[in-house]
């Protein structure tokens, strides 16, 4: 696989500032959002029905709603970039129930997204004797580079009490079969993002919702990182720069992980952009207890610092995700932002670098000098 072939330089990504909004989904919720290497943008949904919506000319107009079946968005939608097909994930309900654990089903398209067919998929244990749940998470990534080029990586998560852990799910064969990684290095975490630098690392975004009654409250997001592939996660450190979404405050406590205000599911990719580690992230821009004002930051350098952030959409909003055009297709240059309306229904906002950095700097950190090149 060419990874240069599916980059360009930052000047795809510049130019006039542009953004739009459309709302294309109505009721549920849980949003992932892809681009197929032909360009065309899928955007999948659902809690109860899984569906989805093609777009073909990089999100301007959206054909009508496909059905791929009965049951819950599981997330981690994922492009092969060996093959071209495209994995989506599916929970029999939500929340996830002690039980239906093993109830994972797995469905691809080989046709751009236009049909999908039910495929059988085996899943192996992680190291402390648990198969992740395939409950909601970010989409997947093919890693690009590395030793383990052409590898398919999704995020995932294991429910247990005291809040579960983040792990990990791999496939080096196209899907058929999929490896767990080491558990996440800390407990409480779920609903995680990847992307890969590049350098190959990569970099693992996740939600804390539950902390030990003598831990304190952390308000920043968590990451970690891997150097191999994805088995193992270390490096684990509170983004300063970037919120883990509203957050109860104070002595407030909840005893369930479930339906809370402890984070919430956010959106991450990496721009396609040859020699640059360029990361867009999403989340609700508000800490008392809201989960409203749908905003996106930028990093520069690999998510160390995130100086600039910009408000998408100001009412309520809940879970997102995020992805980015093709080179040489109509979605070029396009950053989409799918995300959830909180009374119901779904909103796309797609936009260029250049108006993300029309936005607020947020003191984390300061733009770099390459962009004024």
């Amino acid at each position: 696989m060419n990874s240069n072939a599916l980059e360009s330089n930052i000047d795809a990504h510049l130019g006039q500032p542009k953004m739009d909004l459309q709302r294309i989904f109505a009721q549920e919720r849980f949003p992932n959002v892809v681009v197929t290497l032909k360009g065309t943008v899928i955007a999948t949904w659902g809690t109860e029905n899984y569906i989805v919506r093609r777009s073909e000319d990089g999100g301007t107009t959206w054909g009508p709603e496909i059905a791929v079946g009965p049951g819950m968005h599981g997330g981690g939608v994922t492009v092969d970039e060996g093959s071209g097909d495209i994995l989506v994930f599916m929970h029999p309900e939500h929340p996830p129930k002690e039980g239906l654990y093993a109830a994972r089903t797995m469905f691809r398209s080989t046709d751009d997204g236009k049909t999908w067919q039910k495929e059988e998929a085996h899943f192996t244990e992680d190291a402390r004797g648990n198969i992740p749940s395939l409950h909601f998470h970010e989409h997947g990534i093919t890693l690009r580079r590395g030793p383990h080029a052409g590898r398919l990586l999704r995020p995932a998560r294991v429910y247990i009490p005291q809040g579960g852990y983040n792990t990990a799910i791999f496939s080096d064969d196209h899907g058929k079969t999929w490896q767990t990684s080491e558990p996440f290095p800390l407990d409480g975490t779920g609903e995680g993002c990847v992307a890969q630098m590049q350098d190959g690392r990569i970099y693992y975004s996740s939600r804390k919702h539950w902390f030990e009654e003598d831990e304190p409250y952390r308000y920043e997001r968590l990451s970690g990182w891997s150097d191999d592939g994805g088995n193992t996660w270390s490096q684990l450190k509170f983004n300063d720069g970037i919120p883990d979404g509203p957050q109860y405050r104070g002595d407030e406590r909840r005893e369930s992980c479930y339906n809370g205000h402890f984070g919430m599911a956010a959106g991450l990719v990496r721009l396609p952009v040859v020699d640059r580690d360029i990361l867009i992230y999403s989340n609700a821009d508000e800490v008392e207890h809201q989960r409203d004002h749908m905003t996106v930051w930028a990093s520069f350098d690999a998510g160390q610092t995130w100086p600039v952030k910009r408000l998408v959409y100001e009412g309520p909003s809940a879970y997102s995700s995020l992805n980015v055009g093709r080179p040489g297709t109509p979605s070029e240059g396009w950053i989409y932002l799918q995300f959830e309306e909180r009374q119901g229904g779904g909103q796309m906002a797609r936009f260029n670098l250049s108006w993300l950095l029309d936005g607020i700097m947020t003191n984390d950190g300061s733009l770099p000098d390459w962009l004024d090149d």
